[in-house]
């Protein structure tokens, strides 16, 4: 999340709600407005007075340079002039930088937040009576949708540009991008991103994501058209001290974390999905699953389905417990390992490939305990 302190410094008029009871409340929230009002009056004078000298300066040193280039006049006085003219432009210079600080280390309040950033405003008819609030998740992710459609041309070019200047151009010649769902598409398109490994390009395309973000949260504390606040957040992070830098870039690698770790939810999730499907299209008649049957089954009984050896299995089978074997034999039937019915089970499937020697059925009939002595003794009876 944002972190809403860096923006604690912003001036107000009406930043105290606990005021003497005797004191007029309103009034003296009018007077601490005429006051910075005022003082910011005076430092727009101050500003002037500083710009007309730099100019004047400027032209008297150019002037003068020209005439001792043409050699007119006294030359040592126009060297002397010249050097005259320097100091006086390098200390012109000096109260211009020392009056950028001093605009710099001032708290921003309701008039100087933001400027204009286009002089007409477009109006959405079909949304004015309607507050995003208010809206459902339905309708949010429908709008969404639209939007991405309309625009994600222009949303995928913003989230590309590289430099402070082409993206406060850029937005405030595209002024509709300046909106909860551009933030939101690009959240997407970085997963994506990550999750295609095109690391680099994901976390430029998280810059730009929270840098958008900014302008919004700035928006919503103000209370004001988030339009509004383009330029004042592109200046501000040109010209903000280390520790503002800082910050912002601090959320911007707590972003990029949350998109690696979302990435890696989502593709774990797709295998998993990807995994669940193969394990369905394998499902036996039963409703097990072979590969998990083979697994169970002993270490003897898997080397007879892996060796496709009917006598091995039966002598494997008739070795363990009746209960536990015939546990063993429903599981293999339930899974298709194991089809009773050998003939007309390999009639139906004559010619069918399979992709694992271990769910490969082994088609024989199943016989009960009365039924196998029986063939048993006559077998013994031929052999004599």
């Amino acid at each position: 999340m944002v972190d809403y302190s860096k923006w604690k410094d912003i001036e107000i008029s009406d930043d105290e709600d606990d005021t003497h009871p005797n004191i007029d409340t309103p009034s003296l929230f009018r007077w601490r407005h005429q006051a910075r009002v005022e003082r910011m009056q005076e430092q727009e004078k101050t500003k002037e007075t500083i710009e007309k000298k730099k100019q004047t300066t400027v032209e008297k040193l150019k002037d003068a340079k020209e005439k001792l280039q043409r050699k007119e006049g006294n030359l040592d006085e126009l060297k002397k002039i010249i050097d005259e003219l320097e100091r006086e432009q390098d200390r012109v210079r000096q109260e211009e930088d020392e009056l950028r600080k001093k605009e710099k280390m001032q708290p921003w309040n309701v008039d100087t937040i933001s400027k204009p950033g286009f002089a007409k405003t477009v109006i959405n008819k079909s949304a004015i009576n309607r507050k995003e609030e208010e809206l459902t998740d339905e309708q949010k992710e429908m709008n969404l949708r639209e939007f991405i459609k309309k625009y994600e041309k222009q949303m995928k070019q913003f989230g590309m540009m590289r430099k402070y200047d082409d993206s406060k151009k850029f937005l405030q010649d595209n002024h509709h991008l300046v909106c909860e769902e551009t933030p939101n598409y690009l959240v997407i398109w970085c997963i994506e991103l990550e999750m295609q490994e095109k690391h680099e390009l994901m976390a430029h395309v998280a810059h730009q994501c929270i840098c958008m973000q900014y302008i919004l949260d700035i928006s919503k504390q103000l209370e004001v058209d988030p339009r509004a606040c383009v330029a004042s957040f592109f200046q501000r992070i040109q010209e903000a001290e280390t520790e503002y830098k800082n910050q912002f870039l601090g959320e911007i690698e707590a972003f990029k974390d949350r998109i690696r770790k979302r990435a890696q939810e989502k593709l774990q999730k797709l295998i998993e999905d990807q995994e669940e499907e193969e394990r369905k299209a394998r499902i036996g008649p039963g409703g097990l699953d072979p590969v998990e049957v083979f697994e169970s089954l002993p270490e003897e009984l898997q080397k007879c389905f892996e060796t496709r050896d009917i006598g091995m299995l039966q002598e494997a089978m008739a070795k363990l417990p009746p209960e536990e074997a015939r546990v063993h034999l429903q599981r293999c039937i339930d899974s298709g390992l194991w089809v009773p019915d050998a003939k007309s089970a390999a009639a139906a499937t004559s010619g069918a490939g399979v992709e694992d020697e271990a769910q490969e059925p082994v088609y024989v009939e199943v016989k009960s305990k009365g039924q196998e002595t029986k063939t048993d003794a006559n077998e013994q009876e031929e052999k004599q």
